[in-house]
């Protein structure tokens, strides 16, 4: 164990001098008489390495054999890279060592768990009290393990939510105080915190809970009054319903299929500002979701009144078969206006503003 633990942080001091990535640096021990060429050819045998390129050799007086540290294409794997190379004619077989190649569980669990406690400032103590209702017949051993993996739950439960701490207050309150945001912005946070996160349907109650006052979270408690077991998407809905617009889906797509381009308006902020009608009436059940690319398109050749030359460009109306995505066409669109901002910088660069040449001359005739 000692013995392998040398090689690993051998290793890993190697590969820091050669400025080669621990995940691809491996370290072989093979016989002092063994070729570079030899060993990439029998190294390249092993698909899970891929190509090997050796990078330097050094002799172990312990092993009394050569420590070699080779570079391979792929990343290496503790369940992909055997522990070492069987050669044909019953020669000895040549070791590998790579950084992720870690000791047995059995064997290095107790130094794993010291490392965990020094690094919480936790002792023996601490762990016991993590089972307060443990029978007594319980081994010390099945303790420890169940203490072990209570602790490593509590250490990693910030890490799993810190994703969705950004969810702020909301009152209901018009206008919108200080330090609230708009509705709108407020039920699409916490709609993705609902449906995205891993966190229990009670935590997601309190979570969204928690976020409200005023107005607003005397909805919420109407909603726990009238059903306790409410999950947290009744909750959301009841808001939308007392704060939300009162539009139906059909209105919304109406409205919708009414909007333009303003005046200086850029096309892809008329295409963002579109976009956040369209999610409306997909919402609110005014359209289906796979309808969205042809709406978004069919609506952008409609109202887009001062980009028609680039529409053109772009081809977009011969591409109302197949509409491309938003992701798609707000790519395009913006990089089609950077290339026309940049030809109006060069056209004035190379073609500055000439004087009246009529004003020229009788000014030249005064003089």
């Amino acid at each position: 164990m000692a013995e392998k633990t040398e090689l690993v942080s051998e290793l890993k001091k190697w590969c820091r001098g050669e400025g080669l990535s621990e995940a691809h640096g491996l370290l072989v021990i093979v016989p002092e008489d063994v070729e570079i060429a030899h060993i990439e050819e029998i190294l390249g045998t092993i698909k899970c390495l891929g190509r090997v390129r050796v990078r330097g050799r050094i002799f172990n007086m312990e092993l009394n054999s050569l420590m070699v540290l080779c570079e391979c294409k792929n990343a290496l794997t503790a369940e992909s890279v055997p522990p070492e190379v069987h050669l044909p004619e019953g020669r000895e077989a040549w070791s590998l060592v790579i950084m992720d190649r870690a000791p047995a569980a059995d064997e290095n669990f107790h130094t794993k768990l010291k490392l965990l406690m020094q690094a919480e400032g936790k002792t023996m103590e601490d762990i016991k009290a993590l089972l307060p209702g443990a029978q007594k017949s319980t081994s010390s051993a099945d303790s420890v393990i169940q203490a072990f993996g209570d602790l490593l739950e509590k250490t990693n439960r910030p890490s799993t939510e810190g994703g969705y701490r950004h969810l702020r207050i909301f009152s209901g309150t018009q206008p919108v105080p200080a330090g609230e945001e708009q509705f709108d912005h407020w039920l699409e946070q916490a709609w993705l915190m609902v449906e995205e996160s891993q966190y229990t349907v009670k935590e997601k109650k309190r979570r969204v809970m928690e976020r409200l006052k005023g107005p607003a979270l005397e909805i919420a408690k109407a909603v726990r009054t009238s059903d306790p077991d409410a999950n947290p998407t009744k909750y959301l809905e009841a808001l939308e319903s007392a704060f939300g617009t009162a539009e139906s889906g059909d209105d919304l797509y109406f409205a919708f299929r009414l909007m333009q381009q303003q005046t200086r308006e850029k096309l892809s902020d008329f295409l963002r500002r579109l976009e956040r009608s369209l999610s409306k009436v997909v919402h609110r059940g005014g359209l289906l979701h796979t309808n969205m690319d042809r709406a978004r398109l069919e609506q952008l050749l409609r109202g887009a009144v001062a980009a028609d030359l680039m529409l053109i460009q772009l081809r977009l109306r011969e591409r109302k078969t197949e509409p491309p995505t938003i992701l798609q066409l707000l790519s395009e669109i913006r990089a089609e206006e950077e290339y026309e901002a940049s030809r109006r910088k060069l056209t004035a660069f190379v073609h500055p503003v000439q004087p009246n040449l009529t004003t020229d001359l009788k000014q030249r005739f005064k003089a």
